[in-house]
């Protein structure tokens, strides 16, 4: 079976999803490596509600089988008080059994988020997703300076992963620069993947 990076992510709007397809393709410019994409379900203010098996539209949920035999991860949420989104974390907070084998050790892995404002805490939201990683053993893979975007950008992009300035009301789009980098941090990761099998 071909190696993959599991692009995990949960989107309220449509811009991690966004994100992550841009950081999916950078994944895939990496001959001998796929970027799979998944999401996982949403976390309900009601215990008898129960999410369907699969989801109406979009990619599938993930599963911790899949987390398991990744090559690479990278995980993006919307910036939830510098945060990443319940659903997401719910996820994290339920691989305790792949924690315990060691499973995702030396295994690369990266994060993305989008947030409302530009001082919305998207840097805090991608330093909260680094914890559970660091907890794993993975390698973390950030974006470095060497992609000149990072320099001049006026909207989303740090060095800690992709990022988007989504507007208050959600709808401003991803900029150009936002999707290059979010297009290299996945090809960085596919060749970090490739090279730490």
């Amino acid at each position: 079976m071909q190696p993959y990076v599991l692009v995990l992510y949960y989107s309220r709007s449509g811009a991690t999803r966004q994100l992550a397809e841009a950081l999916a393709t950078g994944v895939e410019e990496n001959r001998g490596i796929e970027a799979r994409l998944r999401t996982v379900a949403p976390v309900s203010k009601v215990c008898e509600s129960v999410a369907p098996e699969i989801p109406a539209e979009g990619p599938p949920y993930a599963t911790l089988d899949e987390l398991r035999d990744c090559a690479g991860l990278a995980i993006g949420s919307p910036t939830r008080f510098g945060n990443m989104a319940a659903p997401l974390k719910h996820f994290i907070d339920e691989t305790s059994a792949l924690w315990l084998n060691g499973a995702l050790i030396d295994k690369p892995a990266t994060a993305f988020t989008s947030t409302a404002s530009m001082h919305g805490g998207q840097e805090a939201t991608l330093l909260s997703m680094l914890i559970p990683l660091l907890h794993h053993g993975m390698v973390y893979a950030g974006i470095p300076y060497s992609e000149v975007e990072l320099l001049d950008t006026d909207a989303g992009g740090t060095p800690y992963g992709a990022s988007h300035l989504a507007g208050a009301d959600g709808t401003r789009a991803l900029t150009d620069k936002e999707l290059k980098l979010a297009r290299r941090q996945g090809n960085r990761l596919g060749r970090l993947a490739l090279a730490l099998r």
